[in-house]
């Protein structure tokens, strides 16, 4: 089990014991998002996410 797997599991089990921890926490990546889902990618998610910037930025 790596570290990312033992801090989702601490969460889930903080979960059940607050639920409101979870509304919370739900509310906070809708407004501020999961930037660690687009870093553990690889170089095809990065390509897009680099095309699509400057795409975004050319056409802005």
């Amino acid at each position: 089990m790596d570290k990312w797997e033992k801090q989702e599991k601490n969460k889930f089990e903080e979960y059940k014991r607050k639920p409101f921890i979870n509304f919370a926490d739900s509310m906070n990546r809708a407004e501020i998002g999961d930037w660690n889902a687009l870093a553990k990618g690889g170089y095809l998610t990065t390509i897009v996410i680099i095309v699509g910037l400057l795409l975004f930025l050319y056409f802005r």
